[in-house]
């Protein structure tokens, strides 16, 4: 069993429940923790015997792009095309931090994690 971190992925994107959110944008830093089943990677040294991270990454991508009002919501739709798209994934966690949101005042950051166990 292999954890596979994917950290700090950032993204410039539209989610947030103010409308000028959705118009303006923000930046967003994604990261994903996977435990899978690596041993026949860790032997056969074979790409296509583990997780991509490269398609994980687009995959996220991909989901940053699509609105969302709630943080919530779009962590739950990177956990959802995790699981659809790749097979011998046993836990996920995912965490999603929107960068200086408007909340009236200084904060750096917001942040949600939610993880297979949530299910």
């Amino acid at each position: 069993m292999g954890l596979i971190s994917i950290e700090n992925m950032e993204f410039f994107a539209y989610h947030g429940c103010f409308s000028e959110e959705q118009i303006i944008g923000t930046r967003f830093i994604v990261d994903l923790y996977i435990e899978a089943e690596t041993t026949e990677a860790e032997e056969t040294d074979k790409l296509s015997k583990t997780i991509n991270y490269q398609e994980v990454f687009l995959m996220v991508k991909d989901q940053m792009a699509i609105k969302s009002h709630l943080l919530e919501h779009l962590a739950r739709r990177i956990l959802n095309a995790l699981h659809e798209n790749f097979s011998g994934i046993d836990y996920v966690e995912v965490k999603v931090s929107k960068m200086n949101p408007p909340l009236g005042g200084k904060v750096g950051n917001v942040s949600l994690t939610l993880s297979t166990e949530d299910e």
